[in-house]
């Protein structure tokens, strides 16, 4: 076995001096050169930071990318890599800097040195959000939130449902209320990242079915009798456990109930926005590794004795990419600003401002996925073979790319979405 760029392959397919210039630092480097001019110096110096911790967690564990990465979380979790969303003072880290910049710096240091880890700690830092924002200062939720940020455990949140997709209002999962004021679950769910990995889970059930108005909210440790999780194969993401769970009279106790039947409904479309936009993060930065990639190995590649980046077909094909990803990363930076500095200055998003913030959400991640599958198979394809052999971290981002446009409401939702205001806007006409 041959270990080339952190990445072990069976057959050594690219030259060595380019294997080189490949390398996690060296690619870090042309990130950091990218993005320097636009950041505020607190988010550049912790986009450095980040990218110094993976590399030495590269270097120090011989890391080879094929290992199982959930053992890596509480490391990971342990030096606060897990989400920068928020400060998290109620469990007493106080990180600094928090917020939507930062957890774009966190998740772009994070997807150069791997990109199924990175999907899958965004499903952690997804389901953190609702916790944190119903803790109601409640003991079991707030020890959930620190458990999941941390990295001793590893989160789910869990909406879709067999046969319903993206109806995710109509659910078939019911929850029943005893007297005691705990819950029944019973029903199955389906296609939840980290599902038969998580120790804490946010579920989503209804008191009748087919009535969205009757949706709850429950945190669940997956520990307790009823819960059951079965890993579903991905064959794009074959490190990402992706799951289907089946709850059979699980029992959920009255103090981690985080919305009662009429509430859920709206907890739930109120974490969409920071939800499609930490997605949006995560397809940026896949387009970045993809690019950055290209870019080193299409200077150094020599065919007929020159550089294949001196040559059209290659050199202006892979500027046109680089020229729209820097694009939406300035435009999602500005997004990112807006949402920080409310959240800074009101402590919560306006009712305004967050409706508003559905539909540019909703943009930025239909554009978003269609950039990283387009760019991540661009790149690829200038590389020849070298982009799809298994010396480098391409083929993770050529098989996380062609999901992204599923995840988070899949191309045809966020058409919906869009269509829809802009009929609510023409009304205001």
């Amino acid at each position: 076995m041959t270990i080339v760029n952190g990445k072990k392959g069976k057959v050594q397919c690219i030259d060595d001096e380019i294997l080189k210039k490949l390398s996690l630092p060296t690619r870090n480097k042309f990130l950091s050169y990218n993005l320097a001019n636009f950041l505020k110096s607190e988010h550049l110096q912790f986009l450095k930071q980040a990218q110094a911790f993976f590399e030495n967690f590269e270097k120090d564990n011989c890391i080879t990318h094929n290992e199982d990465f959930y053992e890596w979380v509480p490391e990971i979790g342990k030096h606060g890599y897990i989400s920068r969303l928020h400060k998290f003072e109620k469990v007493n880290l106080n990180y600094e800097p928090y917020g939507m910049t930062a957890e774009f710096m966190r998740i772009l240091a994070m997807e150069f040195f791997d990109p199924q880890l990175t999907m899958s700690t965004g499903a952690t830092a997804i389901a953190v959000n609702p916790i944190l924002l119903h803790n109601d200062d409640v003991e079991v939720r707030l020890r959930a939130v620190k458990e999941l940020v941390t990295g001793e455990k590893v989160g789910a949140i869990v909406i879709t449902e067999p046969e319903r997709g993206s109806d995710a209002v109509r659910m078939q999962t019911t929850c029943e209320e005893l007297e005691d004021g705990s819950f029944l679950l019973n029903g199955e769910k389906i296609y939840q990242t980290n599902g038969s990995k998580a120790g804490w889970a946010v579920v989503y059930a209804v008191s009748e079915k087919n009535n969205g108005n009757t949706m709850a909210q429950f945190l669940v440790d997956t520990s307790l009798n009823g819960w059951t999780a079965e890993r579903i194969n991905i064959p794009w993401t074959p490190r990402m456990h992706i799951a289907k769970e089946y709850f059979n009279n699980l029992r959920i106790s009255s103090n981690c109930v985080l919305g009662k039947p009429g509430e859920g409904r709206s907890h739930l479309f109120e974490g969409l926005n920071l939800e499609r936009l930490t997605i949006v993060c995560l397809n940026i930065a896949e387009a970045w590794n993809a690019i950055t990639h290209a870019v080193i190995y299409a200077n150094m590649r020599k065919q007929f004795d020159k550089e294949i980046l001196k040559y059209q077909g290659v050199g202006f094909p892979l500027a046109d990419l680089w020229a729209q990803t820097t694009s939406l990363t300035l435009a999602t930076l500005n997004v990112s600003k807006m949402v920080d500095d409310k959240l800074e200055q009101l402590g919560t998003l306006p009712k305004d401002f967050n409706l508003a913030l559905g539909t540019t959400a909703s943009q930025l991640k239909f554009l978003s996925a269609k950039l990283s599958e387009r760019v991540v198979y661009e790149c690829a394809n200038l590389m020849g073979g070298a982009g799809v052999c298994d010396n480098t971290l391409m083929q993770d981002l050529l098989g996380i790319s062609r999901i992204q446009e599923i995840g988070g409401g899949t191309r045809q939702v966020q058409s919906h979405i869009m269509t829809t205001s802009l009929r609510e806007l023409f009304k205001l006409l």
